[in-house]
């Protein structure tokens, strides 16, 4: 079987966070091979550079969701165009912000699932955000909640259903945000349920609660991962994802056929180690598109 072309899009952005450096992300994952190791596992690849995004020394923090929402509809077409000619995005962030363009790209045709890795709800809004970062509040906005000049971006309203999303890794939640979450009928699992039953009953759990979907979007905040597997992120949280349970996540997602688009957010190469987090992300990218063990 001929497997699909992959189309990378990098996106430098860091205007959705407080710590500076994640806007050399992509840079990380490309050096650490993401082209040649997808090469080798026979998909034929296509790099469209980075999108440009404004350099936050050049903007006042009163115009960063303006540049946020003018990055966004930039990935929103970018996504919306691999997929039209059937090919799968991997978008290389930059914050987890640049979700909101990336998923409503990729679902501007069809609804697409949405397996949401991430230590963090990512489900404020700018009434409870304590901080006011959008990275803080890009899941909310993806389901019409918040500033409407993000919610709209590419198309008016909400781009995806509570039922269309299952969260893994979740372990940092503010006050507010895990009542929300609580009540917004999201499939959530946290660090205790992992642990309680299992990384493989979690995947493959996640799989049946979007088998309404055709299509598989994987978001992946190298955060959800343990600080002692991947030291390169703005926002660490102990006790997170082992190195094997990541694996295992993407290996079971691979196996079911369905993955349509990922993105790999919130590498940040100032505080890494040697870029371990950058070869980690690519790591758990060749797993998810099928390099196997045996």
């Amino acid at each position: 079987m001929v497997k699909k072309s992959i189309r990378i899009i990098g996106v430098p952005m860091d205007l959705g966070q407080s710590q500076r450096g994640v806007d050399m992300g992509p840079s990380a994952v490309r050096y650490a091979g993401l082209a040649s190791r997808l090469k080798n596992l026979g998909y034929q690849i296509h790099d469209s550079g980075n999108i440009d995004v404004k350099v936050r020394d050049t903007l006042t923090p009163d115009k960063f969701v303006a540049e946020i929402k003018h990055a966004c509809e930039k990935i929103y077409q970018k996504g919306a165009d691999a997929i039209s000619k059937n090919e799968i995005p991997i978008f290389l962030g930059g914050d987890h912000s640049i979700a909101i363009g990336t998923i409503g790209g990729i679902s501007h045709e069809h609804p697409t699932g949405v397996i949401w890795i991430d230590a963090h709800g990512d489900y404020n809004t700018p009434e409870t955000s304590p901080t006011g970062n959008i990275h803080g509040m890009a899941l909310s906005v993806l389901l019409g909640q918040g500033s409407p000049e993000l919610v709209d971006i590419g198309r008016p309203g909400p781009k995806l259903k509570p039922e269309d999303i299952v969260m893994i890794g979740i372990r940092s939640l503010d006050p507010i945000e895990k009542k929300r979450l609580s009540q917004s009928g999201i499939t959530i699992y946290t660090m205790r349920e992992i642990d309680e039953l299992g990384i493989s009953h979690v995947a493959n759990d996640a799989l049946i609660r979007l088998s309404h979907l055709p299509a598989i979007h994987v978001s992946l905040d190298l955060d959800g991962l343990d600080p002692m597997e991947a030291p390169g992120v703005g926002t660490p949280v102990p006790g997170g994802l082992s190195y094997r349970e990541a694996h295992l996540i993407m290996e079971i997602i691979a196996d079911s056929k369905r993955l349509n688009s990922l993105d790999l957010v919130e590498i940040n190469p100032i505080l890494d180690k040697l870029n371990k987090t950058g070869q980690m992300a690519v790591d758990l990218a060749v797993s998810l598109f099928g390099k196997r063990i045996l």
